[in-house]
């Protein structure tokens, strides 16, 4: 069973809630996820940021709109319970409880008006406001990175082996920008474009191979970096490109038993992103929440 939309869950909540008992909102949800017949895998699905499991959030949001309803009240941390309204609802037998279906409320009207989070009727059944947020922010970052790519892509050689060296500095390799733009390019050996410190000591070394390309990297490629990789007996090895990389290329690197990295051109954009290479903010925002332990009194 696909994993249900916020709306979808308010009325399964409000009904779990109705034995007048109060409820831990962890257990809800496992108990929802049962009724809904989700499977492990569904479970896990994470938001875009990777910090939530999407079903938690959605249950999350069917228990905000409830509770600014009044249908629902939070007794403490952690904890729901059903209120008068809401066992006066559930009296009702309604098919099911959506946002339009709440503004009946004054107090869900007001919530909506003071925190701007009505949402057009098309979208608000099937994401959250925080969903909405971090697909809006997903879909302007991978913009981003296509025209960062094209701007990579039409850059010289010499710039891109430029933009390698500022990248992997920022990443923490290299040292200073100094001695890792001294150390690329400087090799000369077949398969190899450039040397850089793994790290500011120089315990160790890496090896590069940067590649701007159009075409799609074939395994020879790969064998022949490694073959210089162990000319130099070196197991240590970063191979960048613009474009992508085959199936079969990606195997061998994976099975030839050196420590092989391989950039694509998409990865390559994200990194660049992701380390304030080429691109600058242009604005910023912090969704905060409720921080429960400072309102804990000793």
């Amino acid at each position: 069973m696909a994993i249900p939309d916020y709306q979808s869950i308010m009325l399964p909540l409000l009904k779990l809630a109705g034995d007048k008992q109060e409820h831990k909102i962890s257990e809800v949800t496992d108990t929802l996820a049962d009724q809904f017949e989700l499977s492990d895998e569904e479970r896990k699905v994470l938001i875009p940021s990777g910090r939530q499991s999407l079903f938690y959030n959605r249950v999350g949001w069917a228990r905000t709109y409830l509770v600014k309803a009044g249908l629902l009240e939070k007794t403490r941390r952690g904890y729901i319970k059903i209120t008068e309204r809401g066992l006066e609802l559930l009296k009702e037998k309604p098919n099911e409880i959506t946002a339009k279906f709440l503004r009946r409320y004054p107090e869900f009207i007001e919530f909506q008006s003071t925190d701007k989070v009505d949402m057009p009727p098309e979208v608000s059944t099937k994401q959250t406001p925080e969903e909405l947020i971090e697909e809006g922010y997903q879909n302007i970052r991978d913009n981003l990175a296509s025209e960062l790519l094209v701007e990579v892509k039409n850059s010289s050689p010499q710039f891109f082996e430029r933009l390698v060296v500022e990248l992997l500095v920022k990443m923490g390799y290299g040292g200073s920008r100094k001695d890792a733009g001294e150390a690329i390019g400087k090799s000369g050996d077949e398969g190899i474009d450039g040397i850089i410190k793994e790290d500011r000591l120089g315990l160790d070394v890496i090896y590069i191979q940067a590649k701007k390309w159009e075409n799609t990297v074939a395994p020879a490629e790969i064998q022949k970096f490694v073959g210089a990789l162990h000319g130099k007996k070196a197991n240590k090895g970063v191979f960048i490109t613009t474009s992508s990389f085959s199936k079969n290329a990606r195997s061998y690197a994976a099975d030839v038993g050196t420590n092989v990295i391989l950039i694509d051109g998409n990865q390559l954009a994200q990194l660049m992103i992701d380390h304030d290479v080429g691109v600058s903010s242009v604005s910023s925002y912090e969704i905060k929440r409720i921080d429960s332990d400072y309102f804990i009194e000793e």
